[in-house]
């Protein structure tokens, strides 16, 4: 069976955790976390750096450190992973939701105006499936409106917006280091900025919200959201081989398009000219009458001949949760759930080899013919 995603584990990622180990720095303190979070603000062309226990606890901070709260709105897309809406629940306020793009599957800048209230204070861009949001019209709504911007950047690390990092844009980016991501701690997070006002208070907010000046003392609501040294010795060393993992990451999806572009009913991943795709997953979409087959159908197929893949997200409005709460009901986000249906993404880990890519593609042709 070939996975949907195998992690590459970087030269140096045993000796650094062997030397948390020897050293006996496994917790939240240590060497490691701020060569971390330092050489990875660095590479995301921003000042600071608050690493914490995942992709989902990140944007969670960044909500809590720009104050929002209950009774505000923060406007995200429809289509992303749970995590981006459950961070705008958890600080009590309500995700406002705002359909896709049908080539690039983020948020539809040209759609978020008309969603804007008194109470709306935020806006989430995520960048999905590692191509870029078009960020130059969110940005002027967002300074139109006085709004903050917190970029969902957990897939996309190293991707480009008009040659400027993701995740850099905005107020603050967002990052997930899972398994899956293309550098990994095995579970964790990092916010990062340019302001020094929201990085000291993120430092403060992971960190149960201990007093600068007396241990112990809280005069504020923290959260224990600290990565372990063990974790960012991991990340250092896979982020020493980020670029490397880059390549990998663009060479599968030149092999995937190659191969499966003159497949009919397939519709494969764009990269706008403003992008810089890191391609997290490579995604497709298929066109049903033409390609002959039921998107679940197609998948089935592709599982029995041995190729794993995994459907795109379910859109935020479809959640039995939030239906619970009364939210969404009467709401609809066509291209959103025409993409849910239609799209799904093939093995993109960074450990995948070309013989297997090779499996993947002529699995594709075997089901078509």
């Amino acid at each position: 069976m070939i996975p949907v995603n195998q992690p590459l584990i970087s030269k140096n990622a045993k000796k650094y955790v062997l030397d948390c180990l020897k050293t006996g720095w496994v917790s939240s303190a240590g060497k490691y976390i701020d060569r971390f979070e330092n050489k990875f603000a660095k590479f995301c062309q921003s000042k600071y750096g608050v690493s914490c226990t995942s992709g989902t606890a990140a944007l969670h901070l960044a909500l809590e450190t720009l104050g929002i709260c209950r009774e505000d709105e923060v406007i995200i897309p429809s289509l992303t992973m749970m995590a981006t809406a459950l961070a705008v629940y958890y600080t009590g306020a309500k995700p406002i939701l705002i359909d896709s793009e049908s080539d690039t599957y983020n948020i539809n800048p040209s759609l978020i105006e008309k969603k804007i209230t008194s109470k709306t204070k935020a806006i989430i861009p995520v960048h999905l499936y590692g191509h870029p949001v078009n960020m130059d019209p969110i940005l002027k709504i967002a300074r139109k409106y006085k709004l903050k911007v917190v970029e969902d950047a957990a897939e996309i690390h190293g991707g480009k917006y008009k040659g400027k990092m993701a995740g850099s844009l905005g107020d603050i980016g967002c990052f997930s280091f899972y398994a899956n991501k293309i550098i990994t701690t095995g579970e964790g997070g990092m916010i990062v900025t340019n302001s020094k006002k929201i990085f000291e208070k993120a430092k403060r907010l992971k960190n149960l919200s201990h007093s600068p000046k007396k241990r112990f003392l809280h005069n504020e609501i923290g959260f224990n959201y600290r990565m372990t040294n063990l974790q960012a010795a991991l990340g250092l060393a896979q982020l020493e081989e980020v670029k490397k993992y880059l390549r990998i990451k663009r060479w599968l999806a030149g092999k995937y398009s190659q191969g499966l572009k003159n497949i009919n009913g397939l519709i494969l991943p764009q990269e706008k000219n403003y992008a810089f795709n890191v391609y997290w997953m490579y995604t497709v979409l298929v066109n049903e009458k033409e390609f002959g087959l039921k998107t679940d159908e197609l998948r089935r197929k592709l599982l029995k001949l041995g190729v794993d893949t995994r459907s795109f997200f379910i859109p935020i409005h479809k959640q039995p949760v939030f239906r619970k709460l009364g939210w969404y009901k009467n709401e609809k986000y066509p291209v959103a759930e025409k993409l849910t249906k239609t799209g799904f993404y093939l093995p993109s880990g960074l450990a995948i080899s070309e013989s297997q890519l090779n499996q993947v593609i002529k699995a594709f042709k075997t089901i078509k013919n």
